[in-house]
């Protein structure tokens, strides 16, 4: 679901974003932003102005065509201010139709089944007459017609339409990985899958839901921004109020135009007609960076947060225990104990089983045989399960405690070698499985926590951002300190319950910081809801993505580097804007001011500074500029402002360098340029 078309305006976004700007002309939906409605106000009054001169011929208040010119101006400063907001709109809008699109009816073939038994009739229908607990089967070429867990067979699926990641993926029966999301492409083989959701409910009505259903709220850094423009607007007001007085004084006449205009210049006009997208721009470069966000308050608090709670299975680690050594003893070889151990692995369907044999290698499993052998399943009592061959042979894996019951029984030592190798596996964080042969110590197996690729240095990372990370996980103390040395988190929690991470995190909230929370399971929804920011993964229970306020599509356990990274871009952005406008409204009023006193007041010569035609085209040059800035900072609102991890000084003066000085010269340069072509006219 990533971006796939990287320009800025293609022509359909442009045509529904203009369509959506003037939707928003409405006074409910502008009072929320103080500076457009009041320059809709202003627009109104000056629609009024010219129609009185057209039809009365009054040219006390200007000319029609000066008036008419003004008003159009200040009508295209409206709607470049919505404008700005409803182009993002529509992108987030265009990202949820391609969502949409990986949901189209599909063909379903349903296996007409009687309870749990399959039968052999398919009946081929609408993938929408599917309803939860029924059966269906896809193979290779099939798109998945509904959400489901596979009962039967393994696949390889291209999920690129969910995630954007080209590579496919296995699914099979059993485990975590046997969930399957509609949309999705079967490649290869058959599986068997039953559906896990009634119609509407699937994961990608909830993500079409949240994408389009997406209101952003106001957070606290923007509830302060909008006070300052608001009362930037009251002084304003008050300035230009205060006018009428001095002009009447200075016998210099001024028109409901020129005080319109004035008005509307000096009010911070840039960044009240941009701060609206760049809320919602910031939800769409985190759907970009494959995260659905419910609002752009959590990708904002994102860029402030200080700690982060990751859960451990699943998120640090792959999810599944592998085994990742052999240790022989008793006098075997290595060979003999590799062989051993596969043996009683062969019928072992769970990952750890699995894994044995892949670390045992295809060359010794496939000189095995299950000709004539009895497999002994695993049970709670025995705590263990194994092979009887046909030669009399009974091999055993399972828990330490049970193999050495086992032995003792027998009238078998457990070799002091095993044991010490057993405390040192558990010490390591990993399980060790115990192998013996007729109830003799042959050995054992060390399982471990895998732990994902590279992601030491993306916590390194984090580190140097500032925020703090905390594994979560229910192991003892023992194992969740050394997992959290080789991840290298910061901080663990163990043997922790969905009650302790809430204390966790709203003790850190307590102390004033800002708490993110990252997890896939059921029992993390409580901690994902508390959180500032909860980051639920794609691959984790539909309890854990509605509790978030965002959801990672690739599952991606330090994903929220990106997302801290677009949070922070987001409040530079807005600040440098901020910066831009009030430095563009210095430059205005030293315009706009003394061109309109400088005749009967010589002595505002000196700061004259632009030397403009006369006060009609000074006026009109201004609020021209101001029409034309906000379009052409629309792009810098979407895209933001590019984000560098240095100090917030250094930051503030290379904000002040480049935006605050680039928004008094700017100005100067622009209205200079305008009124040259103005005067022409004039």
């Amino acid at each position: 679901m990533k971006a796939k078309d990287n320009k800025l305006f293609p022509a359909d976004l442009v045509k529904e974003s203009l369509r959506q700007s003037f939707v928003k002309l409405n006074p409910r939906l502008l009072i929320k932003n103080p500076v457009m409605f009041t320059v809709e106000i202003g627009t109104i009054v000056m629609l009024v102005v010219t129609l009185n001169t057209f039809f009365t011929g009054d040219l006390s208040q200007g000319s029609f065509g000066y008036n008419l010119t003004i008003f159009i101006v200040l009508l295209l400063t409206v709607l470049f201010g919505n404008f700005a907001e409803a182009i993002a709109e529509a992108r987030g809008k265009a990202q949820a139709e391609s969502l949409r699109k990986t949901r189209e009816e599909t063909p379903a073939k349903k296996i007409l089944a009687v309870g749990e038994m399959f039968t052999d009739e398919i009946k081929v229908v609408s993938s929408s007459l599917l309803r939860k607990g029924d059966l269906f089967v896809c193979e290779a070429g099939d798109i998945i017609p509904s959400d489901g867990e596979i009962v039967k067979g393994l696949a390889s699926i291209d999920e690129s339409a969910i995630t954007g990641e080209s590579a496919p993926v296995i699914r099979e029966a059993g485990g975590d990985k046997s969930s399957v999301v509609g949309g999705t492409k079967v490649l290869s083989d058959r599986i068997v899958v039953r559906v896990s959701t009634e119609p509407g409910e699937s994961f990608l009505d909830k993500m079409i839901a949240l994408v389009e259903g997406a209101t952003r709220q106001k957070t606290p850094n923007e509830i302060a921004l909008t006070i300052l423009l608001a009362s930037f607007t009251l002084v304003f007001i008050i300035v230009c109020v205060t006018l009428k007085p001095f002009a009447d004084y200075a016998q210099t006449p001024i028109t409901i135009a020129a005080f319109i205009s004035l008005f509307v210049c000096l009010i911070p006009t840039t960044i009240g007609g941009l701060l609206s997208a760049i809320g919602i721009a910031g939800m769409d470069r985190a759907l970009r960076a494959n995260v659905i966000t419910k609002s752009g308050k959590a990708v904002e608090t994102a860029g402030d947060v200080d700690v982060l709670l990751l859960d451990k299975t699943g998120t640090i680690t792959i999810g599944n225990r592998k085994a990742t050594n052999f240790y022989e003893t008793n006098g075997y070889s290595k060979e003999e104990f590799i062989r051993f151990s596969a043996f009683s692995s062969l019928a072992d369907e769970t990952p750890e089983g699995k894994s044995i044999l892949e670390l045992a290698g295809r060359e010794v499993v496939s000189q095995l045989s299950l000709n004539g052998a009895s497999m002994i399943k695993f049970t709670a009592e025995t705590r263990s399960s194994g092979i009887d061959l046909p030669d009399g042979t009974r091999i055993r894996k399972g828990a330490y405690d049970a193999i050495r019951d086992m032995a003792a029984k027998a009238g078998n030592d457990f070799p002091a070698e095993t044991l010490a190798q057993v405390k040192q596996i558990s010490s390591n964080g990993g399980t060790p499985l115990v192998v013996s042969v007729n109830n003799k110590v042959t050995g054992v197996i060390e399982l471990q926590d895998i732990i994902k690729p590279g992601i030491q240095e993306r916590f390194e990372r984090l580190r140097k951002m500032g925020v703090k990370t905390v594994m979560v996980t229910g192991d003892n103390p023992l194992t969740a300190k050394y997992i959290a040395q080789k991840a290298g988190v910061d901080d663990f929690i163990a043997e922790a319950k969905p009650e302790d991470k809430m204390t966790y995190i709203r003790k850190e909230q307590q102390e004033g910081r800002l708490v993110a929370m990252m997890g896939d399971g059921t029992n993390d929804a409580p901690a994902l809801a508390q959180a500032d920011v909860g980051v639920a993964m794609n691959s984790g229970t539909q309890a854990a993505k509605e509790a978030g306020n965002m959801v990672d599509l690739d599952n991606d356990p330090t994903k929220l580097i990106e997302i801290v990274e677009i949070g922070k871009q987001l409040l530079m952005t807005r600040g440098t804007l901020t910066t831009f406008s009030i430095a563009n409204d210095v430059a205005k009023y030293f315009a706009i001011v003394p061109a309109l006193f400088v005749l009967s007041i010589p002595a505002l010569q000196s700061i004259n500074i632009m030397q403009l035609h006369s006060p009609e085209t000074a006026i009109l040059s201004a609020v021209i500029f101001n029409a034309i800035i906000i379009p052409l900072l629309i792009p810098l609102a979407l895209r933001g402002v590019a984000y560098k991890p240095i100090g917030a000084s250094a930051l503030l003066r290379r904000n002040l360098l480049i935006y605050g000085l680039g928004g008094v010269i700017i100005p100067f340069i622009g209205i200079k340029l305008i009124d040259l072509v103005v005067s022409l006219f004039y």
